[in-house]
């Protein structure tokens, strides 16, 4: 593609839109594609926000950017409008500390966070090593998101350990995790592992909603936003009446709403749906609910017509 002068011009505002801008497939808030939900991930742990654009809302841009940048894949990142690179770059630059350096930010000495791993968390986090292999890895990012994930170690990580489980953390999660606390709770039926962040600003609780419970609003005619966290193809499997899809359309139609609108979120189970609630509670909505057991639940006990998977 021959990058035209009005369309270099047009990317060279974006670039200079903001002093960091990630070229994506999506959103911070709903990557469209692995390779920028690493580079989110990354650049949400160092700042509390940045400039993004998503490639798929424009042909032109998606495929400008590559000769622009000359460089053949997205995601694409800016610092002060000097281009950076990709996701394996920007991943190996904040494992040097590069990236810290190119964002003005100090690299300073961090210990290993005092952690505690209960006898049920243990057991959960044993069992999930058991089956996949791979070292624990936590994240934890500016907005106090976590993200436990099993994968190799890379050797620039800061390990701390509990009841005989080790956890890696990367340099800005490690100074963000003091005091942290994984567990394992009920979830529908199923134990699923909750972490407690003392540090982490306080936002209103979200609240366990149960399948019963939402029934009854609905049929009552209450006035509530019920969303559905999953895959398109689990949507297509199966759907309760009324929910509606998230995806980046959406996800910033919730943020418009009212901060005190009911928002009940479902997955299958209720672990994502915990986290979109969550997410939604930090933004200071302050009657945010999941629903306890997903989708399963309200097949099992509010609606057998609704195939489980």
């Amino acid at each position: 593609m021959s990058l035209d002068s009005q369309l270099r011009e047009r990317i060279a505002s974006i670039v200079a839109s903001d002093r960091v801008v990630l070229f994506m497939k999506g959103t911070p808030d709903s990557p469209q594609c692995g390779f920028s939900a690493q580079v989110v991930s990354i650049l949400n742990r160092l700042l509390p926000g940045y400039g993004s654009f998503d490639v798929l809302e424009d042909r032109e841009v998606r495929e400008g950017i590559k000769e622009f940048s000359n460089w053949p894949t997205i995601p694409q990142l800016y610092i002060g409008g000097e281009f950076q690179g990709g996701c394996d770059i920007v991943k190996e630059m904040y494992a040097t500390g590069e990236l810290h350096k190119a964002l003005g930010l100090e690299l300073a000495a961090v210990t290993p966070p005092s952690v505690t791993v209960t006898d049920a968390g243990a057991q959960l986090l044993r069992e999930a090593q058991s089956r996949q292999g791979g070292d624990l890895h936590v994240a934890i990012d500016a907005a106090f998101k976590h993200s436990l994930s099993l994968g190799p170690r890379a050797g620039h990580e800061i390990a701390a350990s509990s009841n005989g489980i080790t956890l890696l953390f990367d340099r800005d999660s490690a100074s963000r995790a003091a005091g942290l606390v994984i567990d394992a709770a009920d979830s529908g039926g199923r134990k699923a592992l909750t972490v407690d962040n003392p540090n982490a600003p306080k936002s209103e609780p979200v609240r366990q909603l149960s399948v019963q419970e939402l029934r009854a609003l609905m049929d009552a005619g209450e006035e509530l936003h019920l969303f559905d966290v999953r895959t398109p193809e689990e949507n297509r499997k199966a759907r309760i009446t009324g929910a509606t899809l998230v995806d980046a359309r959406v996800a910033k139609e919730i943020e418009s709403l009212p901060r005190d609108a009911r928002l009940v979120f479902h997955c299958h189970h209720g672990g994502r749906s915990q986290a979109a609630a969550e997410h939604f509670a930090a933004l200071g909505f302050t009657n945010v609910c999941n629903l306890a057991g997903g989708i399963d639940a309200w097949s099992r006990e509010i609606d057998p017509s609704i195939p489980r998977y």
